[in-house]
């Protein structure tokens, strides 16, 4: 499962870093150019393009909307 979200500050980034470290399975963020970066990691995270909306990737349904919710809080 996937959802796009826009990212448009630091604090957003360090939520979703927050958030999917709460999660058991792998999450991940994916950008329109398709570098793909694990969503607990703050420097993998820091390698993306976030000019553009990114993708929240994750296999669990839940764990996705709670990383997807960080973002827009």
């Amino acid at each position: 499962m996937s959802r796009p979200v826009k990212v448009t500050c630091f604090k957003q980034v360090h939520n979703i870093v927050s958030a999917a470290s709460q999660c058991r399975r792998e999450v991940s963020v994916q950008d329109l150019k398709g570098a793909v970066a694990d969503a607990k990691s703050i420097l993998g995270l820091m390698n993306l393009d976030f000019t553009q909306p990114v993708e929240i990737v994750a296999e669990d349904p839940a764990e996705e909307e709670r990383v997807y919710n960080a973002v827009r809080h």
